[in-house]
């Protein structure tokens, strides 16, 4: 496994920019070729795990928000040896559920977990591909804690620390492993 700087340096080299996507004038940062890559995905997770592994920090579940999100939070969960909980865009979950709309940049989103999904005071890291603006990531945060969750911290990949997600978080714990355009982790 690679230390701190060096999975940095892994997630960069692995980075896809994708011009003019979702929209004219937006650069997306695209992972897939990391999670094409065996070697560096593991990587990515064992070192998102190290930081609730052997800490004292026990995590009971892993969130993952839709789509990214559950790829690397259902991989993360198992390294951790815990369950994984989704958090889906409105209307793809069976069942009961509890939803929270927030505001986008062009809109407004839905998301939504089954009301069950956690259980009061069960403590519960968030995780997604990339932080942003904060916005999908507060809701979901907002969401699980409505639902009863001690919500523990926010693991990124990727984070565009000129969107100010994190300052957005306000004082929600966030780790991210590669930071574009600003000053590292915190």
């Amino acid at each position: 496994m690679t230390d701190a700087s060096g999975t940095s340096d892994l997630v960069e080299s692995l980075l896809r920019d994708v011009a003019d996507f979702p929209k004219r004038g937006v650069v997306f940062k695209d992972i897939t070729p990391l999670l094409g890559d065996a070697d560096a995905f593991g990587d990515v997770v064992r070192a998102l795990a190290a930081r609730h592994t052997g800490s004292g920090d026990r995590i009971d579940a892993v969130a993952g928000v839709e789509a990214r999100g559950f790829i690397i939070g259902a991989a993360l969960a198992h390294e951790l040896g815990v369950g994984f909980v989704p958090v889906r865009k409105v209307g793809k979950l069976p069942g009961e559920t509890v939803q929270r709309t927030y505001d986008l940049e062009y809109g407004t989103a839905t998301i939504e977990v089954h009301a069950d999904a956690v259980s009061s005071g069960q403590r519960v890291l968030l995780v997604d591909d990339v932080l942003a603006t904060g916005g999908t990531a507060i809701a979901a945060w907002d969401l699980l804690s409505d639902c009863g969750a001690d919500v523990v911290g926010l693991a990124t990949v990727v984070e565009l620390a000129f969107l100010g997600g994190r300052e957005a978080m306000g004082e929600r714990s966030v780790h991210s492993l590669h930071v574009v355009g600003g000053a590292g982790d915190a």
